[in-house]
């Protein structure tokens, strides 16, 4: 039986009544509320009973009127929009900055959601230390940087090591991201590091195969490869991520000191192998300058101890103490 699919929420954008214009109709009518009340006044009271009653109660209405329309104004600065909700009902996404006025009936909050405060997964199922925060239908468009903790993963070869990276996102539709996802800011960290985690298990630390990508020097590869699976993970809460990088990266602690000794052995291994590579061209030099120039003919014997002199002396360690033989060349 397949599993049914959740149906994406599609965003409408909707414009609203400037609010200046609805402010000054408010302080007409609240001007007007008072002209009724005063008009009782002019009414003999004694005589007409049931038009004073009248006029009190359409006074206080229209007080009542304009004290609800009041509740309509809202304001936007750049790069904010609004989610208008009417009785459950979604009618579309203010996006325009400004000063404006809708169905005072608008929802303010979409609900509760647990608190955004790092509480153990363990205490939230069980709802202990878990408070709640009231979930405004007022988003922010603007660009946020997650920064993601530093998180213990295995590479692909099992190594443990310490990953972080930092994910910078925007909220792209409004609809998808208020009631597609439970709370999209705690969507896109908790989707974040399993992303993350999902990476680093695809490539080793260091030291891959022929052409193998590594975290450590794969650099704009890796990169790319985790904003793509960002994407992925965080379309249906209506996020666009802009940009998404690795900002730490180490070997765990308890493997540390052995992948240092192993980096120092490849190391003085790697520069052994230039210094005999250099050492057997400059001792093939030598003979061949040294037979060309016929300095001296050597036998195969004598050839072979100068070969091994030479190497001592351009591969050792230390500086060499030559002996001069002050006899002759067989003695």
């Amino acid at each position: 039986m397949a599993t049914p699919r959740a149906k994406l929420t599609v965003e409408l954008e909707r414009h609203t009544l400037g609010g200046w214009l609805m402010l000054a109709i408010v302080v007409l009518w609240f001007i007007a509320a008072v002209a009724v009340f005063a008009s009782v006044n002019s009414i003999d009271g004694d005589s007409e009973p049931a038009r004073v009653a009248l006029r009190i109660f359409g006074a206080l209405l229209m007080s009542a009127i304009g004290v609800f329309a009041c509740f309509g104004f809202f304001t936007l600065e750049p790069n904010e929009a609004r989610v208008l909700m009417l009785f459950g009902a979604y009618k579309g996404t203010v996006r325009s900055s400004g000063f404006h006025w809708a169905n005072p009936l608008y929802a303010r909050s979409r609900g509760a959601a647990p608190s955004a405060s790092p509480v153990p997964m363990a205490k939230k199922l069980l709802g202990e230390g878990a408070t709640q925060s009231s979930l405004k239908t007022k988003l922010s468009l603007r660009v946020h940087n997650f920064n993601s903790p530093t998180l213990k993963v295995n590479d692909k070869r099992g190594n443990p090591v310490e990953i972080a990276a930092v994910v910078v996102w925007r909220v792209e539709d409004t609809a998808q991201a208020v009631f597609d996802v439970e709370d999209y800011e705690s969507y896109v960290q908790v989707q974040s590091e399993t992303a993350i985690r999902s990476i680093a298990s695809l490539y080793a630390y260091d030291h891959g195969e022929e052409h193998e990508l590594t975290l450590r020097g794969g650099g704009d590869e890796v990169a790319h490869a985790l904003k793509k699976e960002l994407e992925v993970r965080l379309a249906k809460a209506g996020v666009v991520v802009e940009e998404a990088r690795l900002t730490h990266l180490a070997y765990a602690p308890e493997i540390a000191p052995a992948m240092l000794r192993r980096q120092q052995a490849e190391a003085v291994i790697a520069a052994r192998e230039k210094i005999v590579l250099g050492a057997v061209s400059m001792v093939e030099m030598a003979l061949n300058e040294l037979a060309k120039k016929n300095v001296v003919k050597l036998d195969e014997e004598r050839k072979a101890a100068m070969v091994s002199n030479l190497l001592v002396v351009l591969c050792g360690t230390e500086e060499a103490s030559p002996v001069i033989n002050a006899g002759t060349l067989y003695s």
